[in-house]
């Protein structure tokens, strides 16, 4: 067998891996070859934290799965409907309860701006949805508590809120009136697939086990949410695991440990580069939070890093034009730090 072919065989072996997998594999391979003892901590301490959170985990995925199965998500296309007064606090409310993340809510985002309603309804539903959803709330009580996964849904609401009613000032104010009458950039289309669940809606079947199609959605969407939820949060505890041995507890209270503005704006910033998906994140910021970080900053990481991490902007970025991507990411930020500062203040 040639180099070339050995080396062909090995770049289709790799792209077949996950690359959550894949990494997670690395980091170990690593450990053994330097560190074997950090190595049987790190696979220990995943373990046990997997165990921990498996009542949280199994609970998130059965919510996840119910909703594929019996069309939940098909209540969307209700809510962009009557004035734009109450529009703008049900967005905002279902927003933080629909199972959609930054980069999945893009394909309906495109359809509701398509169709025409109105920008600042979307705009609310564009920034609550990828900060909080049943699963999500499931497992940031097993993480962080109940009181911060309260704390957050309330957060994610006002953030809505604040999106919504913001957006409606500026287009008031005359505020580049033509971005905010004509969001979408030229070329992109409503939405594909994604899109058809505002544009055509179902409806929900909510015992849905009376069909054998559905019933094979449930449990292929239990797989699907397993696998996934899994992966992420096992990387997120043996990220987790390396942080407590190898980041010093001193940086960690000097910049984000008092709870400032200046502590939380930095954690605000941080969450783009750094943030890399919801569920693996909650692991983290516990992590983070036992070593110092208070939880204010924490608080904003999350927040921050939900709306505005680097898929999700390239995202909004190829969507809509610049002042509505401009918009998104100062609402989102604005909120963040806000929603920080005032968890701060009363912890």
């Amino acid at each position: 067998m040639t180099t070339t072919n050995i080396l062909t065989r090995l770049n289709r072996s790799v792209r077949q891996w996950d690359g959550v997998l894949l990494a997670i594999a690395l980091i170990f391979l690593v450990l053994i070859l330097l560190v074997p003892a950090q190595a049987s901590d790190s696979l220990r301490f995943t373990l046990n934290n997997l165990w921990q959170v498996l009542p949280f985990l199994l609970l998130s995925i059965g919510i996840a799965a119910y909703t594929q199965a019996s069309g939940a998500d098909n209540l969307i296309a209700k809510v962009f409907q009557g004035r734009l007064a109450v529009m703008i606090p049900v967005a905002a409310l279902f927003g933080a309860f629909s199972p959609f993340c930054s980069c999945g809510v893009i394909p309906i985002i495109a359809a509701l701006l398509s169709m025409g309603v109105p920008v600042a309804a979307v705009m609310t539903f564009w920034l609550s949805s990828p900060l909080m959803d049943p699963s999500m709330f499931m497992l940031t009580v097993g993480t962080l508590g109940l009181k911060f996964a309260i704390a957050k849904t309330i957060a994610t609401i006002a953030i809505g809120l604040l999106g919504g009613f913001g957006t409606l000032a500026l287009m008031r104010a005359g505020f580049a009136p033509q971005a905010f009458t004509h969001p979408l950039r030229d070329g992109v289309g409503n939405g594909g697939c994604g899109g058809s669940k505002v544009r055509k809606p179902k409806a929900v079947v909510w015992k849905f086990w009376g069909e054998s199609e559905r019933r094979k959605k449930f449990w292929q969407g239990a797989g699907n949410n397993t696998v996934f939820l899994g992966k992420w949060l096992a990387f997120a505890f043996v990220l987790e695991s390396l942080m407590l041995v190898y980041v010093p507890d001193a940086w960690i209270q000097t910049i984000a440990g008092n709870g400032s503005v200046l502590s939380i704006a930095g954690a605000t910033l941080v969450g783009i580069p750094a943030y890399l998906n919801g569920y693996a994140a909650l692991p983290l910021v516990a992590g983070l939070i036992e070593q110092g970080m208070a939880p204010g900053a924490g608080m904003a990481f999350l927040l921050a890093g939900g709306a505005t991490s680097i898929p999700a902007m390239i995202a909004v970025f190829a969507l809509a034009r610049r002042p509505i991507f401009l918009a998104y990411l100062g609402f989102a930020f604005l909120g963040a730090i806000t929603a920080g500062l005032i968890y701060a203040s009363v912890i």
